[in-house]
């Protein structure tokens, strides 16, 4: 088989070393007041439990007693040889549970006729996915990161690498119905600290080059659970979009984020700050609904934002997700995309950044990709930043159930 190197300009990889990576992860910082208990399942996969700063759940957990058939084999990517891009076919996903019942909530904890997946009741719970899009197997811990990137950038024809990495499920909380937006401050706080936290542990495995939290709501969207709860990947290779973003930068220098933060913290597009964030639409947003939000300092990753970062940031998000439902009279579904750098590449130049995206256009209208955007990646918007970006600072103003949350809620912040 021959093999081509992908073509990229001016580009200079520059790859950390693993030992350095699992030192961060054991740096990570960590708060103190929320407690974490991690056992095993009964198929021998993970389960964390993270407790609220003022949880009243008891210590004990139950232990799962199911009897579970062995988890599906490991999922096989395949090469795109006209893009370069890795496919994951795991097609052990197609016997996900759709749109179950309350009674029959995989993610609710476990009652007499509803053996879920959490044995015990909790305030946050991370799992890893039975039928994940990667993983369970990892890489080989002694194979050089730099080889395998490089290894994955080249091109070639009929090319295939096990799907190695790990997808976890993140529960928001047990009640069968809401969103990240409907907890409180204090639940809200808990769930920002256990992606900060599995961030850091999810880089620290073999073969990990990417970690990505993120949150899908709503049926428009594709949400096949109604449970409060998102996702994290952790992926064997550099992901495309953010492939093209060390491009942006290359081009444009290591101060791409500083410099675009810069002008935007004093433009009309700013819907939300704080001492630590500025959430604003961007100048070229392409949804009817989108908006960035950024930390003031450069962040690689959750998992090194400090504890006054992440207190700040439980108040600021839940406010942006609940004044983004007070656009319309009924939820608005939306895709919550934390990017976060590269595990073993250019972390002094990408910055943390929520990417908020909804196809809501109006209060029964939706945008859908069709041929120029889905085929050609060439996109066309619907409604002026601007324009969003005042509705939006409009929407959060009037949402007085925020206020009185982050009053009642708030914890103070620590260095």
């Amino acid at each position: 088989m021959r093999l081509f190197a992908k073509r990229k300009t001016r580009r200079v990889w520059r790859v950390t070393d693993s030992n350095d990576v699992a030192g961060a992860a054991s740096a990570a910082p960590v708060d103190p007041r929320i407690t974490v208990t991690s056992t095993l399942l009964a198929d021998g996969r993970e389960l964390i439990y993270f407790d609220d700063a003022d949880s009243t759940l008891p210590a004990e957990r139950a232990i799962d007693e199911r009897v579970l058939d062995p988890r599906p084999a490991n999922a096989e990517m395949r090469q795109d040889p006209l893009t370069g891009e890795w496919i994951s076919i795991a097609a052990a996903r197609q016997n996900r549970v759709f749109l179950p019942p309350a009674d029959l909530d995989p993610l609710a904890p476990q009652r007499p006729g509803n053996p879920s997946e959490i044995p015990s009741t909790y305030d946050v719970a991370v799992f890893e996915n039975r039928s994940p899009s990667f993983g369970p197997a990892l890489a080989d811990p002694n194979a050089s990161d730099a080889d395998a990137l490089a290894a994955l950038r080249q091109v070639g024809l009929e090319r295939t690498q096990p799907s190695v990495g790990r997808c976890e499920v993140v529960c928001f909380s047990p009640e069968h119905e809401g969103s990240f937006g409907t907890q409180t401050v204090s639940r809200a706080r808990t769930v920002i600290e256990a992606w900060a936290q599995r961030t850091a542990a999810l880089s620290a495995l073999p073969g990990v080059q990417q970690v990505f939290p993120f949150e899908n709501r709503g049926e428009a969207i594709g949400v096949t659970l109604g449970h409060p709860h998102g996702q994290i990947y952790s992926y064997p290779y550099v992901t495309p979009r953010t492939e093209r973003l060390l491009d942006s930068i290359d081009a444009y220098g290591p101060t791409l984020f500083a410099d675009l933060l810069e002008r935007e913290r004093g433009g009309p597009r700013v819907v939300l700050a704080g001492e630590h964030w500025t959430a604003f639409v961007p100048f070229a947003a392409r949804w009817p609904i989108e908006v960035h939000l950024l930390p003031h300092r450069h962040v690689p990753d959750l998992a090194e934002t400090t504890l006054a970062e992440r207190d700040e940031l439980a108040g600021l998000y839940l406010r942006l997700l609940r004044g983004i439902d007070r656009l319309y009279d009924t939820p608005t579904p939306y895709i919550a995309a934390w990017h976060q750098a590269p595990v073993h590449e250019r972390r002094s130049d990408v910055r943390l950044m929520l990417q908020l995206t909804s196809p809501r256009r109006g209060a029964d209208k939706l945008k859908f990709l069709a041929g120029s955007e889905a085929a050609m990646g060439a996109w066309i918007g619907d409604v002026t930043p601007e324009s969003q970006a005042e509705a939006l600072r409009v929407a959060i103003a009037s949402d007085t159930d925020s206020d009185s949350d982050s009053d009642s809620d708030s914890e103070g912040t620590r260095a």
